[in-house]
Parts: C-alpha cells; sequence; structure tokens
C-alpha cells in the first residue's frame, strides 16, 4: 500500500525549532523518516532537541544556532545543510514574535522589530534555501507559519505589528508560490489558531481569554498538541504536488465567521 506521506530520504529546516511548534511540527516530519535541521537563537535548547529527534524518531538532526534577522547566519545554516546532506527538501518557516499593546502605544521599534523576525526573517529563510538548495534541485517545500491574524483583525489582543506582519506573510507566500512554481517549488502557508506555546501559555490561561474562545471559536477550544501536525506532514509530502499558494487556516473555524 502506498505511504502518500512519506518523507523518508527528505531534509527540512524547520526554523524557531528551540520549543513549541516548531518542535511539534519537527517532530510530526520526523515521524515520516524526514532528517531535520533545527535551526533557532536558543543553541542548547537546540542540541536537546536534535538529540530528541534522533533517538525517537531515529532520523539525522543537525542542530544549527541562527537568527533569521541575520543574513549571513542564514545564507551559512543553508551552506552547512547542503554540505552535510547534499540536499534540502523542505523548509518550516516558523521563527516569529509578537508584540501585544494598543496601536497608538506601539513604538517604531516593536513595529519594525516585529516585520524584521516575522517577514524579513521569512523571507531571508525562504530566499537563501531557495537559490542554493531547491532551485537548483529543481524541487522544494516552503511552509510559511503565518497566523490567522494575519487573515483578520481582533478585538481581545491587540498586536497591529504582529497582525501587519503576518499578513505580509499571507501574500509573501502568494508570491513566492507564483514566482518558483515552474521551478518545482511549492509555497504554502498554514495560519494557526490559538495554540499553546511558551508564548502564549498565560494569556490562553486567563478566564476572560477562555471566555472568548468559547465565543468566537466555533469549535469553542484551543487547538491541541498534534492538532497542526497533519497540515506539516500534507503540505511537505508527495500528496501535496499540486497544491500552490494556499493558505491553510487550522483555527478550529475562527476565521470562518
Amino acid at each position: 500500500m502506498k505511504n502518500y506521506f512519506d518523507l523518508t530520504g527528505r531534509v527540512a529546516i524547520v526554523t524557531g525549532c528551540s520549543s513549541g511548534l516548531g518542535v511539534q511540527m519537527a517532530e510530526a516530519l520526523a515521524s515520516q523518516g524526514c532528517a531535520i535541521v533545527p535551526i533557532a537563537r536558543r543553541e542548547d535548547k537546540l542540541k536537546e532537541v536534535a538529540a530528541m529527534l534522533t533517538e525517537k524518531y531515529g532520523v539525522e538532526a543537525l542542530p544549527i544556532r541562527c537568527d533569521i534577522t541575520d543574513t549571513e547566519m542564514v545564507d551559512n545554516v543553508v551552506k552547512t545543510a547542503l554540505e552535510h546532506f547534499g540536499r534540502i527538501d523542505i523548509l518550516i518557516n516558523n521563527a516569529g514574535t509578537g508584540a501585544v499593546a494598543p496601536a497608538e502605544d506601539i513604538t517604531d521599534a516593536q513595529f519594525a522589530n516585529e516585520m524584521n523576525i516575522d517577514l524579513f526573517g521569512s523571507f531571508k529563510v525562504a530566499r537563501a534555501v531557495a537559490k542554493y538548495a531547491m532551485i537548483p534541485a529543481g524541487f522544494g517545500r516552503i511552509i510559511n507559519i503565518a497566523s490567522m491574524y494575519g487573515l483578520v483583525g481582533n478585538k481581545i489582543a491587540p498586536a497591529s505589528p504582529y497582525h501587519a506582519a503576518k499578513g505580509g506573510v499571507v501574500n509573501l507566500t502568494r508570491a513566492l508560490a507564483a514566482e518558483w512554481g515552474d521551478k518545482g517549488i511549492t509555497v504554502n502557508a498554514i495560519c494557526p489558531g490559538y495554540f499553546y506555546s511558551p508564548l502564549t501559555r498565560e494569556t490562553l490561561d486567563s478566564e476572560f481569554f477562555q471566555n472568548y474562545a468559547k465565543t468566537m471559536i466555533p469549535e469553542a477550544r484551543y487547538g491541541e498538541e498534534g492538532e497542526l501536525d497533519t497540515a506539516a506532514i500534507f503540505l511537505s509530502s508527495p500528496a501535496s504536488t499540486y497544491v500552490n499558494g494556499v493558505i491553510l487556516p487550522v483555527d478550529g473555524g475562527y476565521t470562518c465567521m
């Protein structure tokens, strides 16, 4: 029987892979046989993640410290991964941050930082992976992790720089999909809803936010660990060869209202 989701022999770079959703998606790909290059700024955490992936799934993992806002570091990560594995098939552009404050109080520095990490950083990694690995190979799968907040506004947690940056990621995805589609590269985006992570746990656990979620999310709950995995596997796998430029919300229905 054919396994449409088999990633054996593939190599994936996962950014923001020291904790949270990045690690979960790295595990999802590793569970299908994919070698992983976890990158993030915290080297000690990266080494722990790499060791876990190898021990738990039997795949090779090459942790590399990288600040995705640093072009030279990004280029070096891609070149190092290529030297080691000889290929980079998949990129999950997951690294990001989030400033929460009323728009009228957001500083220039906060807005610039958000754009620099979430939008420009995502572009830098995609550019390097495409230029050095995927275009020469005639094959690639790029998955940008945007947010449902890249599709809509919200009235519960003012975060205009985050909305702007993730909205940029959404349309950057379409632009790159259009530009690179005839080079064998698909570029798609996942727009997660409310999921627990080290950055969101305190907010999501608050009573007022839980009440808001029950009203605003048709499924009346937050996303659970593992509920992003199948989207990441699908968009990385041979099952999605003709899926390109798609923006996939995984949000319990939040953006359908």
